[in-house]
């Protein structure tokens, strides 16, 4: 008898192997089975429990794509963890603010060795050692910055030109020097010291720290009038790193200021002889070192601390200057308002007045000055 062999009506469809080539497409491999939802009930589990369904539903966890689902989330909350305690227990510390101080300043006149010469104010400006000076703002010059270890170039020519700013508004402008208002001055001070600056200026005191001297240049306008609104400037400005979160800004100038009296000025200073002083031009000059402060807040704000304040003034006569700068005019001298000596051997408060007296060569000597 021979083998089995092809149907009567040949192979299916024409294919070798017969129909079932038609089902080489649905058949599942292992995995596929493993991770079906339903899983099927062998004939002994059928026969032991007759009331039970043919097929069971199978666990959805250990389906392969559910432990991976699992493992992610456990992932991620790893890492939101992490993350939260990294954010409470970081190791770098928080930088603790830079603390705003409050302003020393001194004020010392300077006399003169003997009367104040006035002239015009072109004249006194060419006979003294302001004639190279610069005017106004254009005196004040940014030096050559390079970056340090926490601030970039930039951020120190910011701190350097609000200091020029400060300069401008406290020594130049003219409104500020004949008593106008000081609201431009106040704007650049960081929010710390406005409340020492309002004191200051409503009331001030040879103390140290409540001079409105030491924050700007100011003249009794009620005796002392600019006879040139051009201020001669000459100095230096420079800035260095303190600290990660602060510059330190010091600035060096002279200003020299050309004034004359007023009608009630020229009244009141006649030196006791009866006659008003000449309503001529005479020169006054300002030294004015200062050190600012600058934190990162107040590089944003536009804003600085005055740390420190020194005011070197003449020809002045030695008096206390807490409120204004009462400059001596021409033909005026120093007579004898100078401070009273001091007793090393008495434990009785001890005069606090500092005085010192202007050299010869620092006033003018003008062509043809009015006597």
């Amino acid at each position: 008898m021979t083998g089995r062999g092809d149907p009567p009506e040949g192979t299916p469809n024409g294919a070798p192997g017969g129909g079932e080539d038609e089902y080489r497409s649905v058949v599942f491999d292992e995995s596929f089975v493993r991770a079906a939802r339903l899983q099927e009930f062998s004939a002994d589990e059928r026969l032991g429990e007759h009331h039970s369904p043919a097929v069971r539903p199978r666990h959805p966890w250990v389906r392969a794509g559910s432990r991976q689902a699992l493992l992610l989330v456990l992932l991620i909350v790893l890492a939101f963890g992490t993350a939260i305690y990294m954010g409470v227990r970081h190791p770098y510390k928080t930088p603790e603010p830079v603390k705003v101080q409050a302003l020393r300043s001194a004020v010392i006149p300077l006399t003169p060795p003997g009367k104040v010469p006035g002239a015009g104010p072109d004249d006194l400006i060419a006979h003294s050692p302001a004639a190279h000076f610069r005017i106004g703002a254009a005196g004040v010059n940014l030096p050559s910055v390079e970056r340090t270890r926490h601030f970039s170039d930039g951020q120190i020519v910011t701190a350097l030109s609000i200091a020029k700013d400060y300069l401008v508004r406290s020594s130049i402008d003219p409104a500020t020097l004949t008593g106008g208002s000081v609201r431009p001055v106040r704007l650049l001070l960081d929010t710390g010291q406005l409340d020492q600056f309002d004191r200051s200026l409503a009331r001030p005191s040879d103390d140290g720290h409540h001079a409105a001297t030491g924050w700007l240049v100011r003249f009794d306008p009620r005796t002392t009038a600019l006879a040139d609104r051009d201020v001669r400037v000459n100095g230096t400005l420079a800035a260095s790193e303190s600290g990660p979160d602060a510059l330190d800004v010091t600035a060096d100038y002279t200003f020299v200021y050309a004034v004359r009296a007023t009608h009630e000025g020229a009244r009141r200073a006649d030196n006791g002889t009866g006659r008003p002083i000449p309503a001529a031009a005479s020169l006054f000059t300002v030294r004015r070192e200062l050190h600012f402060r600058l934190s990162r807040a107040d590089l944003d704000d536009h804003r600085l601390e005055v740390v420190q304040s020194s005011t070197q003034a003449g020809p002045m006569a030695c008096t206390a200057q807490a409120g204004v700068l009462r400059p001596l005019l021409a033909g005026q001298d120093a007579g004898n308002a100078r401070p009273a000596g001091t007793d090393p051997y008495s434990h009785q408060r001890a005069n606090p007045a500092l005085c010192g007296r202007l050299d010869a060569t620092s006033l003018p000597a003008p062509s043809h000055p009015i006597r």
